[in-house]
């Protein structure tokens, strides 16, 4: 969780609508080396639209993404190139179901880093390792749980070297008993140091590990501080009342 000023992804002004339907609405943050930042708030407030716009999957209309100094906005011939710099980790996994746990995180290596089968295999293994899945690594998706299938989605963000990972609802789609065992990843993650933006309604995790909880509503950001701030002395009744409703709904545990 420690940072320094080197700021390594600004979000300026973004905007973006659907028909005349405005789902962002000029939504702005920096985020520094080393930090955490954790979006929250409810369905429909443009939290999975904002990540998918920072890494272009979904091109906003207005507004700039810049990844350490350089606009990744409307940049479609060089895509690939800032794509391998932010790690993206969905909600349902996104894994290659004919391929290996292995394979899944080696085939980015191969195809895109354009890194040699036993060096790509090697640093595919290490990040399964850092993931706790290495006795893991010759199964296929059908054999692991949503857990595992979801830690293989983070080991294959990590063999990219990303600058920074976007998380989007990583445990939205687990069973109940498997959230804590991706949160714990995804903390120690953030305690190595690894830049991160996580959308995500696990209210526990987001009081540990953020150095920032932004809340967003309605396409805008509404509030934004420390944890301490937020939950203790947030800005707005709107925050306080969303706060306490998903406090109850999902707890305060880390898990």
């Amino acid at each position: 969780m420690q940072s320094d000023n080197k700021i390594v992804l600004s979000v300026e002004n973004i905007h973006k609508s659907y028909g005349k339907e405005k789902i962002l609405k000029g939504v702005s943050f920096t985020i520094k080396k080393g930090e955490t930042k954790v979006i929250i708030g409810p369905s429909g407030s443009g939290k999975s639209t904002l990540l998918r716009c920072i890494n272009q999957l979904t091109v906003p209309d207005g507004g700039k993404i810049l990844l350490e100094n350089e606009e990744v906005t409307h940049h479609q011939k060089e895509i690939n190139r800032f794509r391998q710099k932010m790690g993206m980790v969905f909600q349902d996994f996104n894994l290659f179901d004919h391929l290996t746990a292995l394979k899944n995180v080696e085939i980015g290596l191969i195809k895109v880093k354009k890194m040699d089968k036993l060096a790509a295999r090697k640093k595919a293994m290490e990040e399964l390792k850092q993931v706790g899945l290495e006795k893991q690594a010759n199964l296929y998706p059908a054999q692991l749980s949503g857990g595992q299938k979801q830690r293989v989605s983070i080991a294959r963000a990590l063999a990219m070297d990303p600058k920074v990972i976007l998380f989007d609802e990583p445990t939205s789609a687990l069973d109940p008993e498997l959230i804590g065992e991706v949160l714990e990843v995804i903390k120690r993650l953030a305690l190595a140091g690894m830049t991160m933006v996580v959308v995500t309604h696990e209210m526990g995790f987001a009081r540990s590990v953020a150095n920032e909880i932004i809340f967003m509503e309605d396409g805008s950001i509404k509030d934004q501080g420390t944890p301490y701030k937020m939950f203790n002395n947030p800005e707005h009744e709107r925050t306080k009342k969303f706060l306490h409703k998903i406090t109850e709904l999902y707890g305060k545990s880390e898990e």
